[in-house]
């Protein structure tokens, strides 16, 4: 193992902390705000100005944009199964919260608006389909109600990965006795609840778009423990999806205030280097500056897993583990495109969300599904007045290959930016016909963006592990005081997983008897039921 040199020696002159966590992403901030709820010392070292990793917000030329989530759900009402409103309830903090139901879809069938809810989305299968689709359907909503139920028996803010987790699953087990056949079912992929019911084309497009949405991986591949989480969510009575007031932006200022208001801190602009190992123990960090920091508990990883073993000194970690998560395969990266327009006698009706799939044959290849997003339709201070904001994205569909050694500062990659911005104008231009002349600020973003602000390897969407073939590791490590949170450790991709595994990390490092009090004080259902 190698050992720290003489600039990296710990002294006493080191600042010294409980715990270290490495990036601001979601995950890093839920599980930094928890663990300062719990009493530890705690420091988030964030590389970039902005904190959020994926989901941090920008200003431009008097618009906010979001860089990352543009769809948030079960956030705005509690308790809810979301992890992320019980992190929020458990640092007692929230945003302001605009609810709509309604988002619009630019299919090979047609454009059409629908809406979440079961039953309104019977109407769009009827009208393309027939009623023995909508039959199917509706028998997709019977078979799913009680895995949607078994999704959401055991909270994530019950979870740790030690053995005091006898302790904090306890409460929530006669719920999960009850929904015992049901959370079997939901361990592999959802292609085998979905091969069992829907044999209608349209609807297994549907659902496997809604699959690629949630895990970049479409139906085979996606959990079906994930969809339940989902149709729990968006196909209850009543339901409606939220956006946060002051976009994604406030959402992330929401989890740093709660750091901070439990005396931790978060430092921008400090970049890790290294993670310093010693005697077999994660023991601290170096950052680019030269400055050594210690940790007394432990060093938390919000980097994805390529990204994490990179700051692991060679040695420190067994090597078959390294070659494991080296080898873990990887989503494609993004294509964005920010927009700053004139909403001059834009329709009334404009939706605030857009997805356009161009073929149903070739769901994932590149540039095929783009996503909308206009949240400045539900809060007008994103943008000037009379204007909007506009986020289109290629989710998890933009190969890195295209892109790696392009310098971006040459002509090449200047042209290869507008080549691959073309799909997403198109795109919007079925939203917006005369988009182009409507454009005062544009920005187009690249995997190479990706890369560099976020700090993602190869820009990447997240891993790309198959439901049923592989396991995500969780968020322990050989390294004894290392720790890893974030979308590398914990099903899923998005705000709810990257939340849950903070929630994880944070209890699993937390003293059982204050998770336990810490549960007491959220109120869950430990029905299994709303």
């Amino acid at each position: 193992m190698r050992s720290l040199d003489s600039t990296q020696t710990l002294t006493n002159s080191a600042e010294t902390v409980d715990v270290i966590v490495i990036g601001s992403g979601i995950g890093g901030l839920c599980s930094a705000a928890l663990l300062a709820r719990y009493g530890l010392q705690v420091l988030v070292c964030e590389s970039h100005s902005i904190p959020g990793g994926a989901a941090h917000a920008f200003k431009y030329q008097g618009y906010r944009f979001d860089s990352g989530p543009s769809l948030y759900s079960g956030l705005s009402y509690s308790p809810s199964p979301n992890p992320l409103r019980q992190v929020l309830d458990a640092i007692a903090e929230d945003v302001t919260w605009a609810n709509y139901d309604t988002w619009g879809c630019c299919l090979p069938e047609g454009d059409f608006d629908t809406a979440v809810g079961a039953d309104q989305f019977c109407e769009i299968v009827e009208r393309f389909r027939g009623s023995t689709a909508v039959a199917e359907w509706r028998r997709l909503q019977q078979v799913m109600a009680p895995l949607a139920k078994a999704a959401i028996s055991l909270p994530p803010a019950a979870l740790r990965l030690d053995v005091g987790a006898l302790l904090s699953v306890g409460p929530f087990a006669p719920s999960m006795l009850q929904h015992a056949p049901q959370i079997m079912r939901l361990t592999g992929a959802f292609a085998r609840v979905m091969d069992d019911v829907v044999q209608d084309p349209f609807l297994r497009n549907w659902l496997n778009l809604l699959c690629f949405l949630l895990s970049g991986l479409p139906a085979d591949g996606t959990s079906a423990a994930e969809v339940a989480f989902m149709f729990a969510d968006w196909y209850r009575p009543g339901v409606q999806l939220d956006y946060p007031i002051g976009g994604s932006g406030a959402l992330v200022g929401a989890l740093v205030r709660g750091v901070e208001k439990f005396n931790g801190r978060l430092w921008l602009n400090a970049h890790v280097e290294q993670v310093l190992v010693q005697a077999n123990r994660a023991v601290g960090v170096k950052l680019r500056n030269g400055k050594v920091l210690q940790a007394r508990q432990a060093v938390i990883s919000n980097a994805s897993i390529w990204d994490t073993l990179k700051l692991v000194p060679q040695g420190a970690l067994p090597s078959r583990f390294v070659e494991q998560r080296q080898a873990t395969p990887a989503c494609d990266s993004f294509m964005h495109l920010h927009l700053g327009i004139d909403a001059t006698n834009l329709p009334e009706n404009l939706a605030c969300h857009y997805i356009v799939v161009n073929d149903w044959q070739h769901l994932t290849a590149p540039q095929n599904v783009v996503l909308i997003s206009i949240p400045s339709r539900l809060d007008p201070e994103l943008a000037p007045l009379g204007k909007h904001a506009i986020h289109v994205y290629t989710p998890g569909n933009e190969p890195y290959e295209l892109w790696a050694g392009l310098d971006r500062h040459s002509a090449a990659y200047a042209k290869q930016k507008e080549v691959r911005a073309e799909v997403m104008w198109q795109a919007l231009e079925r939203v917006i016909p005369d988009i182009r002349q409507r454009t005062e600020v544009a920005l187009v973003g690249t995997p190479l963006t990706h890369a560099r602000f976020l700090r993602r390897d190869r820009g990447s969407y997240g891993p790309a592990l198959r439901a049923g073939e592989s396991v995500f590791p969780g968020c322990r490590t050989p390294l004894a005081g290392l720790f890893c949170c974030g979308d590398s450790t914990f099903p899923g991709i998005g705000l709810p997983a990257v939340a849950a595994s903070g929630l994880i990390t944070a209890n699993t490092i937390a003293p059982v008897g204050q998770h336990l009090e810490l549960l007491k004080s959220l109120h869950l259902n430990r029905s299994g039921d709303r």
